[in-house]
């Protein structure tokens, strides 16, 4: 298997991080894998590719010790990458390279596992120089939202601890996390591999005798370690006498300097050492030449100077930390303390125990490092990689992307066909989708779960689009015409009123000027409201913005005035009773439609109601003369002519002018 080990820092590096991969990329190469690893170097121009190991042009940061910051994209790099015909990408940081690493295998469509190495919300002071609570939020923030983007870019995590993998499962990853703590080479560490001619050298340069119990911290000298509680500590062990403790620093980074300084403030100077940085080669030497292991960082992901220690026989004093719950076993393996004082004084009460009591400390560190065997650590990072490339021949490619006002379409391509899907906006965001980045089964199903959703939402967008509707009729339309759950139509109601599609308030507003345009009452106006689902408060909100008395009064008069024109042909009594029935139905009060009916014009009806009443007579004459005669005839045409509101006296003077047949 071709392996690409992506790394922000790597040897002549000393940390945590480096060893890792040194171990992984030395286990690798044992069971016949060919491994390249692609980092950076402090040069700004040039690309140095060697021995498999290819290093990208970067700026060193000063205040980052041993971090050289690089351009996430390297196109110049692209054919050398091509060559080495990678079959999977294994990440082993977030930033820059890491950037790069997530760019390559969308680029060559190449299966990404990372490694979450550091816990970098315990960093955020290297931004937050003025210590505000304001900078640290939003720099814990940002670094949760980034680790979930990076996370969700990779086909599975792996974690070096249960404490890291909690921590990723709170920033929102759902990529499966695999807790796989870094192997250690043990042989290297194990005391059988002492070189005592080398160890004797190193105690002799820093003057410190037979008796003398050494105290050594290994690693990068940063604020996050909190070394500076450790001097702390000694200069209560000074206080107290004791010449025979000294502290031996290996390593370098930013806090050197001041670190120094504290040591020379506190005169310690002849019991606080600073070895500087060291080689791969030469740290087994530097604990094989100490007495006891100290950190009192509470930011590891993992501890591997700790194990290291371990695998040295070192005893192991450190703050509490869940990452070292299974290591440091308090008076089993090592000590534990909480500040600088319980440090010192633990120290002090077992540099004075008695050698049958440190050997049986000693005894017992070897076999909390059993677990961390190098070989162990190769078998289960095997498995994870076999599983990602399973897991990546089922996923997709994004290799279109096209963005609606509301919605995305995709075209997703993956090894048996291509797949063209719909997907809300938020949907597309939430699940981090780019051009060219992958799709996983599980976000499959989810994308062709909403796409329904989304056709639905095209067919309610166009469906508004021809003419607005309320609220109700929208839910209604939905309920009734869509399979759609509630859950997911309260949801797409809440969208299209956030979007302003649906308005009841504009709805209402543009309905009353219409219906009144159309000399409508303000009762017809809140009835027809009101069935439209159009709530009692948003109606009378409206009907009150709008209301002019004599406004309603006018359009009632002109409504009457037109139907007036239309009936025609009927008695005055009728033509008012029809008016007012009409002025109702229209949605106006009885007050106002009383108020018409007197200010109405009927001269033309009474003038000519006695000829409409002969008309009408002769008619019902004509009709019922088929049937009836005589006086039941006549009797007949009397109840017609008074069922139509004509007078009694003028109906009885009409039919005495009209000729009966076979009347008695």
């Amino acid at each position: 298997m071709n392996i690409g080990l992506f790394t922000d820092t790597y040897t002549p590096e000393i940390n945590g991080v480096v060893s890792s991969i040194v171990t992984l990329k030395n286990e690798l190469e044992k069971h016949g894998h060919n491994v390249y690893v692609v980092t950076t170097h402090p040069n700004l121009l040039e690309v140095d590719y060697k021995d498999n190991v290819l290093r990208l042009p970067g700026l060193e940061l000063k205040h980052l010790y041993g971090y050289v910051m690089t351009s996430p994209i390297h196109f110049t790099c692209l054919n050398k990458i091509k060559e080495m015909k990678l079959d999977l990408i294994h990440a082993h940081t977030e930033f820059g390279v890491g950037i790069f690493a997530r760019f390559i295998a969308r680029y060559f469509s190449i299966p990404l596992i990372s490694t979450y190495h550091t816990t970098y919300e315990d960093y955020t002071h290297y931004v937050n120089v003025f210590n505000l609570d304001t900078v640290e939020k939003a720099a814990k923030k940002a670094v949760s939202s980034l680790s979930k983007i990076y996370g969700h870019s990779s086909v599975e995590v792996i974690s070096p601890s249960a404490k890291t993998k909690e921590m990723l499962l709170g920033y929102g990853i759902e990529r499966k996390i695999h807790v796989i703590p870094t192997g250690l080479d043990v042989e290297r560490f194990d005391q059988k591999m002492k070189d005592e001619k080398k160890t004797a050298l190193i105690r002799s340069e820093f003057g410190f005798a037979d008796s003398d119990t050494v105290v050594l911290f290994m690693g990068r000298l940063a604020k996050e370690k909190a070394i500076d509680l450790v001097i702390d500590g000694f200069k209560v062990i000074v206080d107290k006498g004791r010449k025979d403790l000294h502290f031996l620093v290996v390593g370098d980074g930013p806090e050197r300097n001041a670190l120094e300084m504290q040591a020379s403030r506190l005169n310690l100077t002849d019991f606080v050492h600073f070895a500087g940085k060291k080689s791969p080669q030469e740290v087994p030497h530097y604990y094989h030449a100490a007495d006891v292991f100290v950190s009192a960082s509470t930011t590891e992901t993992q501890g591997l100077t700790f194990i290291e220690a371990l695998a040295s026989k070192l005893p192991v004093f450190a703050r509490p930390d869940d990452v070292l719950e299974d290591l440091v076993i308090e008076n089993e393996t090592g000590f534990l303390f909480k500040d600088a004082q319980e440090f010192a004084f633990k120290l002090m009460n077992y540099a004075d125990s008695s050698e049958i009591e440190k050997e049986r400390i000693i005894s017992n560190t070897m076999e909390r490092v059993k677990p961390y065997d190098s070989r162990v650590f190769y078998q289960k990072i095997m498995e994870v990689y076999e599983s990602a490339i399973r897991t990546y021949a089922g996923y997709y490619h994004v290799v279109s992307v096209n963005a609606k006002e509301d919605y995305v379409e995709l075209k997703l391509s993956g090894a048996q066909k291509e797949i063209k899907a719909l997907l809300s906006l938020d949907m597309y965001m939430s699940l981090n989708l780019r051009l060219n980045s992958v799709v996983d089964p599980e976000q499959l199903l989810e994308i062709t779960a909403q796409e329904n959703k989304v056709k639905v939402y095209q067919s309610a967008l166009k469906k508004l689009a021809i003419k607005d509707r309320t609220r109700k009729e929208m839910y209604d339309w939905l309920t009734q015409k869509t399979d759609l759950d509630i859950e997911s139509i309260n949801e797409m109601i809440e969208r299209l009123e956030e979007k302003g599609y649906i308005d009841d308030v504009k709805y209402a507003r543009s309905a009353v000027m219409s219906m009144k345009g159309a000399l409508m009452g303000e009762r017809r106006i809140f009835k027809d409201l009101k069935s439209k689902g159009i709530s009692v408060e948003i109606i009378e909100e409206v009907l009150n913005e709008t209301r002019e008395d004599d406004k309603e009064v006018l359009n009632a008069m002109r409504y009457a005035e037109k139907v007036q024109r239309q009936i025609g042909n009927k008695s005055l009594r009728k033509a008012k009773m029809m008016i007012a029935q009409k002025l109702y139905n229209q949605g106006y009060s009885q007050e106002i439609a009383e108020k018409v009916l007197s200010s109405l014009d009927f001269e033309e009806v009474i003038s000519e109601e006695r000829k409409v009443l002969r008309n009408l007579a002769q008619k019902a004459k004509k009709r019922y003369e088929k049937k009836y005669s005589g006086v039941e005839l006549r009797n007949h045409v009397f109840r017609y002519c008074s069922s139509q509101g004509f007078e009694i006296e003028d109906i009885y003077l009409v039919l005495s002018e009209m000729e009966w047949e076979n009347e008695c």
